[in-house]
């Protein structure tokens, strides 16, 4: 079956970003001049996807606002003659069919994923972590995709971290099955670096298979109270095989200040607009000493 729907997960508190967040949804913060969330809806639509679905919470009106059609805004600009902002705007509205579901309460990924099942029905899907904002050749959506439709089971996206950072991620346990390419054995959830089993993390990327569903509604709570997607692909993993692709690119997480800088300066360097300035100011600062 094509995949074809893509879930985002946009409910979040966003505390690593406060005090900023308290007014702002971190969603909305600028790479250049277009907000994180959009960077990873072309991700969708240039890797095939048509359905985005998009799960928010209270506070997160600024993104359901920002993919809907703005006509006084839209007429300001005409009025104006500003046709090339104008088409921008028009175009973030009709990159592909949006549909919002609200995440009520705050009872972990795993239930914000659980929120979507009546939109996505019994078809494979992507579930994005927009704080992960990926720069490659060819779409880190595309890549997980093509893995999907060789082999018709889940696909994690998985990148190489310091052993003593597994404590911030889920970590699998791996065999290698082609390049780039492995069978998953086990998957423990932010592991005591003595304990990790590998130092593959999971990162925001997955192409996950209706069979998710269950597996999720038969997980029991963790900490706090939230349902982890990592203990849900476990309990799949008893069922189905899982896999895990090393993509190739070059993950920001711009859910913490040094990813959301890093990521601004990655993508506008790569801007004919304004890469070359932006390089002969870098040039000239005095950065000093560390």
């Amino acid at each position: 079956m094509r995949v074809h729907k893509g879930v985002i997960l946009a409910a979040g508190h966003g505390t690593r970003l406060l005090p900023a967040t308290k007014a702002q949804p971190k969603e909305m913060f600028p790479l250049v001049d277009r907000p994180i969330i959009q960077y990873v809806v072309e991700e969708a639509v240039a890797s095939g996807l048509d359905q985005i679905i998009m799960v928010t919470s209270a506070g997160k009106r600024a993104v359901e606002d920002y993919f809907d059609r703005a006509p006084a805004l839209e007429r300001h600009l005409a009025e104006k003659g500003h046709d090339e902002w104008l088409e921008e705007i028009v175009r973030v509205t009709e990159m592909a069919d949006i549909v919002f579901v609200r995440q009520k309460e705050q009872k972990g990924i795993g239930h914000a994923v659980l929120t979507t099942q009546n939109v996505v029905g019994d078809e494979p899907f992507v579930l994005y972590f927009p704080d992960d904002i990926i720069v490659a050749d060819v779409p880190a959506t595309r890549q997980l995709i093509d893995v999907y439709e060789r082999h018709q089971g889940c696909v994690l996206a998985v990148e190489q971290v310091p052993h003593e950072e597994t404590a911030s991620y889920g970590v699998i346990d791996g065999e290698p099955i082609e390049e780039r390419l492995l069978r998953v054995r086990g998957l423990v959830e932010k592991p005591k670096p003595s304990e990790a089993p590998s130092d593959l993390a999971i990162v925001g990327r997955y192409v996950l298979t209706p069979d998710i569903f269950p597996a999720l509604a038969e997980t029991e709570p963790g900490a706090g109270g939230e349902i982890q997607i990592t203990d849900g692909l476990a309990i799949l993993l008893k069922r189905q095989p899982v896999f895990a692709y090393r993509f190739e690119g070059e993950r920001y997480d711009t859910g913490r200040p040094l990813g959301l800088l890093q990521a601004s300066l990655e993508i506008a360097l790569r801007r004919p607009d304004i890469g070359p300035q932006l390089r002969r100011y870098l040039r000239s600062l005095d950065l000093g000493k560390d």
